[in-house]
């Protein structure tokens, strides 16, 4: 099996991490699940390159309920505090960041996670759950968050309802 990027090169043997957020309970058009959607994929990505995971988890849990939840986070925009934050990322040579989208971008604890950490020449991929927002702005918002990376433009977006299934869809992806 060959992991390659868009442009030939192997990602397999690269030291990675992933940093995902991930969030179960009531997910839309999913329902209530007991595993999010983006944890399949962080995990389906660890099963083929061996990256290292970073669940971003909020301080605070939000509500069960999917539009309580959504409410919750347009209020954490900018000020959304984690569990544990990462301190440095230095040995790692490829990031995956992965979120649902939340307002147009990823979920706002992930900006809180990656925000004060040195992504000077890490390979940055993105991959984005979601329901009908596609990437959203969350390509942007990494590439103005994660100065001096080189953010891929192999970003996918995996609807909520096809993580438990993209297995495949990752293998190819990695």
């Amino acid at each position: 099996m060959s992991l390659l990027g868009n442009n030939g090169e192997s990602y397999k043997d690269k030291k990675s991490l992933v940093i995902y957020f991930s969030r179960a309970d009531e997910n839309y058009a999913v329902g209530y699940i007991d595993k999010g959607n983006t944890e399949y994929i962080a995990e389906f990505v660890q099963e083929f390159t061996g990256a290292d995971l970073f669940k971003v988890e909020p301080l605070v849990p939000y509500a069960k309920d999917y539009r309580t939840c959504i409410e919750e986070a347009k209020h954490r925009i900018g000020n959304a505090p984690i569990k544990e934050k990462l301190e440095d990322i230095s040995g790692y040579e490829v990031i995956y960041i992965m979120s649902p989208i939340y307002w147009g971008t990823y979920a706002p604890e992930v900006e809180t996670a990656i925000k004060d950490l040195d992504f000077t020449g890490k390979i940055i991929r993105i991959v984005s759950t979601h329901e009908g927002s596609g990437l959203a702005g969350m390509p942007s918002d990494v590439k103005r968050i994660c100065k001096c990376a080189n953010v891929l433009d192999d970003s996918i977006a995996i609807k909520g309802t096809e993580c438990k299934n993209s297995r495949s869809k990752i293998e190819n992806w990695v």
